[in-house]
């Protein structure tokens, strides 16, 4: 056995197209979707150690396109905020990196261009993505791996949908040790020093101004992406709320969480750095242990369920004892039910949860406990619970920075289907899903306070696109 073949014993790699790397091959082409960082990346690290091997160069190939579903003007600023980083730290690991954006976004003629030995990506269980995967490997001329580098436990290892996080958590504890390492960061031998054809950016180039794409939501204004800044979050949540998470986290009127989310949504930051920086810290025990398991075995959790269930953003993902209880509470009368467009201008009843859509249109983000209420009011104020699901999808998806991804999916079908959830008692309307109150939900924290910072955060907000689809 070979140093190559001797690679794929790393579990986290996926052959795509099998066969030997080409021998006239003048590079190894590393294709950047997922993991959009340069450090800390598994996939990358695969590439270099490829490269290394062949005494050939590595180079990234990163070429976004404006037609990702649901996808507007604000996750493509957020992206390219964090391709200035991305350029930067290859760099320094002497990887070369070209960006080329929609129309000049074709990967298979980047390869006729550069002629690489192989082809190394990233793993994404997402069905749009995945679904460029298995084109890719079915015309490509040389091997295609994926590597599964934003997760710790690798997705394929866990074999089929798991039922709950009761039932994942000891099967990702087992494994943990083999996996939770620090990424090596390699330094390529060789760099890259070939001219490429016209059609290469600058990586400071704003390639969406040539773009048809959603512009009708506008930048989240408290956000910046890209892996440095997402480095100080962490290291701010470690040093300064990490220790009271366990009680701070369900309390949306405090900074009280990490606000990871749309960076490891982005890949700007990986969820081994994530996970080490907090294993380390000199955070309490249990602080440590309540935080792991959300950025871990929940997150993860969410990763299988899109991974292994094609219906991941529809009713259909629902389990047995959920789709007999929706069924026999599909007739039954809703007390008030609020058009698609009153619950995205949070007009309701509920000033609670207009506060957390308004809080999700105008900022990119809502705290996590509110998304649960959130999902549950478009389940009880919707016709019916296929309709809520679709809705609840759509706002997520249009509005959230981290929107389009395996958590927010989890969390909608958790909220409206009972998925990872067990049946409760029955009532009209959730039938055997998870109910949750103005009342009970108010008690827990200090839902006045919270409004009121919304409010003012309404009253603040610079005149734009996300504001507009509020007035």
């Amino acid at each position: 056995m070979n140093a190559i073949e001797k690679l794929l014993c790393d579990e986290r790699i996926t052959v795509r197209k099998a066969g030997p790397p080409d021998t006239e091959g003048r590079c190894v082409v590393y294709w950047m979707q997922r993991a959009q960082r340069a450090t800390g990346n598994a996939a990358l690290d695969v590439a270099v150690k490829v490269a290394n091997e062949l005494k050939i160069p590595v180079i990234v190939f990163f070429a976004p396109v404006p037609f990702y579903p649901h996808a507007n003007l604000r996750h493509y600023r957020f992206l390219i905020d964090g391709i200035p980083d991305i350029a930067e730290d290859l760099k320094t690991r002497n990887i070369g990196f070209v960006l080329r954006a929609y129309p000049d976004h074709s990967l298979l003629k980047f390869c006729e261009e550069t002629r690489p030995a192989i082809v190394v990506g990233d793993e994404n269980p997402m069905r749009e993505p995945e679904g460029w995967r298995v084109k890719v490997a079915a015309k490509i001329r040389v091997p295609l791996w994926t590597v599964d580098a934003d997760v710790i436990v690798p997705s394929k290892l866990l074999l089929k949908e798991q039922f709950a996080a009761r039932t994942i958590r000891p099967r990702i504890h087992a494994l943990l040790p083999q996996f939770m390492v620090a990424q090596k960061n390699l330094t390529a031998h060789m760099r890259w020093t070939s001219p490429l054809r016209p059609g290469s950016l600058s990586v400071h180039e704003d390639f969406m101004a040539r773009w048809r794409l959603d512009r009708s939501v506008g930048p989240a204004p408290d956000w910046h992406g890209g892996s440095k800044q997402a480095l100080r979050v962490l290291h701010e949540f470690v040093r300064e709320r990490l220790a009271s998470y366990p009680e701070a986290r369900n309390h949306p009127e405090v900074n009280g969480t990490s606000r990871l989310s749309p960076y490891l949504h982005f890949g700007h930051i990986g969820p081994h750095a994530v996970a080490l920086a907090v294993e380390r810290s000199d955070a309490p025990a249990k602080a440590k242990q309540v935080f792991l398991e959300q950025v871990i075995v929940r997150r993860e959790l969410s990763v299988n369920f899109v991974r292994f269930n094609p219906s991941y953003d529809s009713l259909e993902c629902v389990e047995p004892w959920a789709e007999r209880s929706i069924a026999e509470h599909a007739r039954d009368r809703r007390a008030v039910i609020y058009s698609e467009s009153e619950m995205e201008q949070g007009t309701t009843h509920d000033p609670l949860w207009n506060a957390a859509q308004k809080q999700m249109v105008l900022s990119g983000w809502m705290h996590n406990y509110l998304r649960m209420y959130w999902a549950k009011k478009i389940l009880e104020w919707s016709p019916s619970a296929s309709e809520a699901y679709q809705r609840a999808v759509l706002l997520n998806d249009r509005y959230e920075l981290d929107g389009r991804d395996p958590n927010g999916y989890a969390g909608i079908a958790w909220a409206i289907a009972g998925k990872h959830d067990r049946a409760w008692s029955n009532r009209p309307v959730y039938g055997k899903i998870r109910y949750m109150s103005l009342a009970s939900t108010g008690r827990k924290f200090d839902s006045k306070r919270y409004i009121e910072q919304i409010v003012k955060l309404e009253r603040t907000a610079t005149p734009g696109p996300a504001s507009r689809s509020l007035a």
